[in-house]
């Protein structure tokens, strides 16, 4: 059988075997997704996760007042919602399209089947899974753990190595970005003047260029303050 989704562009399935990738390219469902659609909400059943071929999605919660906290920002290749799914527990947040997205779905029950069906398919995927809890403990550790140029100085080499150029798109707004790192736009501003002055970076409206990408490691490791 053909690939037509691309599996192994997808973080959680890349280690696998051409055969087992074919197993999961049969239970995929393909959406389609305009600007804005809400995908699922806090504390609905989790009957699947998702992939993003093309797009972006915002996972976040809203406290009893009503404040939005963004979870994390995915984009092309990545997974979300795959944890509630595997716990067969309720999905902990909400998810909603930031960009008109083009998202694989994979209906829990169908994921189940095949791999109670192929128990060398269930060890690659505790292993896959297992390398992405560690990835999703550094996050939470670096964004609770970190000051704002620390966070800040993670998010650009993120950037970095996704879009692998040191001339970096913005193609979220500031505010956006801020509440992803957990602080105020107002911030999030002040550090990326102080970065600019320093020479660190060079900001154009939505674009940054890394000049001293040495430096910025050292600041997003915790070695160096700006």
């Amino acid at each position: 059988m053909k690939k037509t989704h691309n599996l192994d562009k997808i973080s959680l399935f890349a280690g696998l075997d051409s055969d087992q990738q074919r197993k999961i390219e049969q239970i995929i469902i393909p959406r389609e997704l305009k600007k804005g659609e809400q995908i699922f909400t806090a504390g609905s059943d989790a009957t699947g996760f998702y992939s993003i071929q093309t797009g972006k999605v915002k996972v976040y919660r809203e406290s009893l007042s009503g404040k939005e906290q963004i979870i994390h920002i995915f984009g092309s290749g990545e997974i979300f919602g795959e944890v509630p799914v595997f716990q067969g527990t309720r999905y902990p947040a909400s998810a909603v399209t930031l960009s008109k997205s083009t998202l694989l779905y994979f209906p829990r029950d169908r994921f189940e089947k095949v791999i109670r069906e192929d128990p060398d398919l269930a060890m690659a995927m505790l292993a896959l899974l297992s390398g992405r809890l560690r990835q999703l403990v550094n996050q939470v550790a670096a964004l609770s753990l970190s000051e704002v140029p620390a966070r800040l100085a993670s998010y650009l080499l993120l950037l970095k190595s996704t879009q692998n150029s040191t001339k970096l798109e913005l193609d979220l707004p500031k505010g956006l970005i801020a509440s992803y790192l957990g602080t105020i736009q107002e911030t999030l501003s002040r550090v990326f003047k102080k970065m600019s002055e320093q020479g660190l970076i060079k900001v154009e409206r939505n674009t940054i260029e890394i000049i001293d990408e040495a430096t910025l490691e050292l600041i997003a490791s915790g070695e160096e303050q700006l």
